[in-house]
């Protein structure tokens, strides 16, 4: 008890709130339990560091506006040392990579990790991560789409909450950036739920909410872009999705590979274990060319509606303009009526 005592109080000094000490159900079968790791808000003058743990930057001044961006919100870019590599279609080797991530979180000056852009590479650096380090040195870091499987790796190894949210190449439009400063700098315990249309007859034109099965569910909130989480089924690298919340978002996918996607998740056993499912947005996803192709529609009424658990398509999740900030890792209460994520603790302390 002692020990336990200790080790509590060293988390507390590092700006860590441990609130639950159990997370079963390792994916390698080991017998281990993790504690989550709430990293320290942000705050204006810290420094973020930009890394490029996927796809190469082909124009430097993406980098550029990366740092005007950061800038704008009050912080200091520091870049990694091979930001601008390039092998290929991939920023540097593997082992850069990895380099570049392990560093920023070893950094006592970097207070935050901001993913350039995605594009592909992330799932081959999760070997060379040093989890260890990274779960010593609770850091916020965020992006979306190939960055998913950095996210879940660091979370399902370390219970370090990450965040589904921009890259430093995306658009940050107002509703993007309000959600950025509630989540990350203010520590707001927010509701993720769609704008409404602002016209004379109050009506949802854009952005809809499909019911695809009413309801409402609590659970850990974790998920990502469908192919890039599809693709890690099998590996050590997820979380376990007993009763979780899982929320997919996808793009410039035919129809029968979103069902390829979802079918190799229920033959793993994974939509089976979960408490609530969200589909974000399926940007630029259309039927193929072939006679008789089934719409994204039916796709999710096959797989996720004889679940029975509550969930829904639509929610501002994915490659889109206007993007959530989503807490992996955080509890949350879901309600497929609205379409809406109410998040039940802060994600930063």
């Amino acid at each position: 008890m002692q020990l336990i005592y200790k080790r509590r109080k060293f988390l507390k000094s590092l700006g860590v709130i441990v609130l639950i000490p159990f997370i079963p159900g390792f994916p390698d079968g080991k017998n281990r339990s993790i504690n989550r790791l709430f990293p320290p808000r942000l705050q204006a003058g810290q420094t973020c560091g930009l890394i490029n743990p996927a796809g190469a930057t082909f124009h430097p001044d993406d980098i550029t506006l990366t740092e005007e961006i950061l800038k704008a919100l009050g912080l200091h870019a520091k870049r990694g040392r091979n930001l601008l590599n390039r092998r290929g279609y991939l920023a540097g080797t593997d082992m850069e990579r990895a380099s570049d991530v392990n560093e920023m979180f070893a950094d006592d000056e970097v207070h935050a990790v901001l993913t350039v852009r995605g594009g592909w590479g992330c799932s081959r650096l999760l070997p060379y991560l040093n989890y260890e380090l990274i779960g010593r040195n609770p850091k916020i870091i965020m992006g979306y789409s190939d960055i998913t499987s950095l996210l879940l790796a660091i979370f399902a190894k370390t219970g370090l909450i990450t965040f589904h949210g921009p890259v430093g190449i995306s658009t940050w439009n107002e509703f993007t950036i309000d959600y950025v400063r509630r989540i990350l700098f203010d520590g707001e315990i927010v509701d993720l739920i769609n704008p409404p249309d602002d016209n004379e007859l109050n009506v949802q034109f854009d952005n809809r909410v499909l019911t695809i099965t009413a309801g409402r569910a609590r659970g850990i909130l974790a998920g990502g872009n469908l192919a890039v989480l599809s693709a890690m089924v099998g590996s050590e690298y997820l979380p376990d999705w007993k009763g979780k919340i899982m929320f997919v978002e996808e793009v410039e996918e035919d129809i029968y590979r979103i069902d390829r996607m979802l079918t190799q998740l229920k033959l793993a056993g994974i939509l089976q274990q979960l408490n609530g499912f969200i589909f974000g947005k399926c940007t630029k996803c259309k039927p193929g060319e072939s006679y008789g192709s089934l719409t994204l529609e039916e796709v999710l009424d096959d797989h996720i509606k004889p679940l029975q658990i509550p969930a829904w398509y639509g929610s501002m999740i994915g490659h889109i303009e206007d993007k959530f900030t989503v807490p992996i890792g955080v509890e949350v209460e879901i309600d497929s009526n609205i379409g809406q994520i109410k998040m039940l603790e802060a994600a930063v302390v």
